[in-house]
């Protein structure tokens, strides 16, 4: 019903209680005259502006954030999964934002009693499946749970480079597979192992590399 209506049935109501003698006519017309006016008074009232919503920091705000580093945390493993713990009070699971890829995981969490920490791995032992991962908050930790992309055990958490496997680059030398074993031996190996190692590319460069190599075994 528009302003104008009310106010014309306001009026009729008003003539109406001026000419009512029945105290309990007197007392319906009046209510009725209360309802008309609380809703003129509703509808000339201004509409409230609406709240702007409140939104998360986008990646681009929160890019210039710094973060404290969380590298003291615990891991096990079943078949299909990984569970890490990170021992870490105060967060909110509306304030974590993690990142899921095949061989890497970050999980960064913010405003926890005023600071901003971070928990990464760069390149995991092996490939998880994003979309089945999730981060779990607890009073006293937070569970970060990786899903295998194939079920087994892995031997490490984070990605470790075989040093002693010999490169299978077809392109390369026959010999070169060999001398990189060797020098991976020279450098992790004790004085005695490194003067043999020296010998036996000194030897290598005169052609005697079959004998001098013998000395390795």
């Amino acid at each position: 019903m528009s302003s104008d209506e009310l106010r014309l049935e306001l009026d009729e109501l008003r003539r109406l209680e001026g000419l009512a003698k029945r105290p309990r006519v007197q007392t319906l017309l009046a209510n009725e005259i209360r309802n008309i006016e609380a809703k003129m008074a509703k509808a000339t009232e201004p509409s409230p502006e609406p709240l702007a919503a409140a939104s998360a920091p986008t990646a681009a705000a929160r890019s210039d954030l710094s973060y404290a580093t969380l590298g003291s945390f615990s891991w096990e493993q079943d078949n299909e999964k990984i569970r890490i713990y990170i021992p870490l009070e105060g967060v909110e699971q509306g304030k974590v934002e993690a990142t899921f890829k095949p061989t890497s995981v970050d999980v960064k969490f913010h405003d926890v009693k005023g600071k901003n920490y971070r928990c990464a791995i760069p390149k995991l032992n092996k490939e998880t499946v994003p979309d089945k991962c999730k981060v779990v908050v607890k009073p006293t930790k937070v569970i970060v749970t990786l899903f295998k992309a194939s079920k087994g055990n892995w031997l490490d958490l984070h990605f470790k480079e075989d040093k002693f496997k010999p490169s299978m680059d077809k392109e390369k030398d026959p010999m070169s597979g060999i001398m990189d074993l060797m020098k991976n031996m020279y450098e992790d190996g004790d004085e005695d192992m490194k003067r043999t190692i020296a010998k036996a590319w000194s030897d290598a460069r005169s052609g005697k590399t079959t004998d001098s190599l013998s000395g390795l075994r």
